[in-house]
């Protein structure tokens, strides 16, 4: 399928065959008052990835989602769709792009139906048959009220409205956070299926861990303004581990690669990277010494706790 991205030529990479990234964020400084929301944030989402974006609430992560989309203006550094500058993006590169917002705005007074009827004049490429089908599934009142939907409801038809353009770029904003464990996983599916259909690089933001596990390629962890790690979700999980060992074999010196160590008692634990097909420590395979590989939201909360 011919996209956006595909007719651009890059300026950052310098070779017109090679796309450019769908979104790009370089140095970006977001202030409010003397409070520094985004401290020199760089980052990048690669064609055809699903970045989940993770971060405590509070983090910046909308901030950071709105002045990659050109929302929000940055106090420093910029941001790039496509090639282009957020801030003066053209008709038809916004018509490319879905977001769901973490408090979707809506038209109270229309119905569902009216509503997407009424957005759908601005995107040539709107799949009403998917909609048609979506509305069913997800057991939307098409001839309901926005007004009168339940916080949930609503923001399924947020994300209807961002999924029915078949965007190339697809931001979501906590897009399932007022949904119950059940409909958050079968809502991610969905937007993961539709975004797969579609060719569609997604930056997904939320503060369930859980969420981002299931669905995405890559990993970026948002904390204190700025991105801690960003890297392949299976390599994440390949180079991290947790040594757990009696404090009294704790070593003085820090090993090769870690990252943190806490001590609480007689008991203490090692949070240790490695570089690729680099071995570990010798303690790795010492007495008394237990080593295990971490979940995503175990390695979140080492790293962001």
């Amino acid at each position: 399928m011919n996209t956006l991205f595909d007719t651009v030529a890059t300026h950052d990479i310098g070779h017109e065959n090679l796309r450019p990234a769908p979104m790009r964020a370089s140095g970006l400084v977001k202030r409010y008052g003397d409070r520094r929301i985004l401290d020199d944030v760089s980052l990048t989402l690669e064609p055809g990835t699903v970045l989940g974006l993770i971060g405590r609430n509070g983090a910046g992560k909308s901030t950071l989602l709105r002045c990659m989309l050109g929302l929000l203006q940055p106090d420093a550094g910029e941001a790039v769709i496509a090639g282009r500058p957020a801030l003066q993006l053209d008709d038809p590169t916004k018509a490319r792009i879905g977001y769901v917002p973490q408090q979707p705005g809506s038209l109270g007074w229309m119905t569902i139906r009216q509503s997407l009827d009424f957005v759908a004049r601005f995107y040539p490429r709107w799949d009403g048959a998917f909609v048609d089908d979506a509305l069913k599934r997800w057991q939307l009142p098409a001839n309901a009220a926005l007004a009168t939907l339940s916080p949930g409801e609503r923001q399924r038809v947020a994300i209807l409205r961002a999924l029915a353009p078949q965007p190339d770029v697809l931001v979501l904003d906590e897009p399932a956070a007022a949904l119950d464990p059940v409909g958050r996983r079968e809502l991610i599916g969905e937007i993961a299926g539709r975004a797969g259909e579609v060719g569609a690089s997604v930056l997904l933001s939320t503060h369930i861990v859980s969420d981002i596990e299931r669905v995405a390629s890559h990993v970026a962890f948002l904390h204190a303004g700025r991105i801690v790690l960003h890297a392949a979700l299976d390599d994440i999980k390949e180079r991290h581990i947790r040594l757990q060992l009696p404090a009294a074999s704790l070593p003085a010196d820090p090993l090769p690669g870690e990252m943190r160590r806490r001590a609480s008692g007689n008991a203490a634990s090692i949070l240790l990277v490695r570089d690729d097909d680099a071995p570990w420590p010798d303690l790795v395979d010492a007495p008394g010494v237990h080593c295990s590989r971490l979940s995503l939201e175990d390695f979140f909360v080492e790293v962001a706790g």
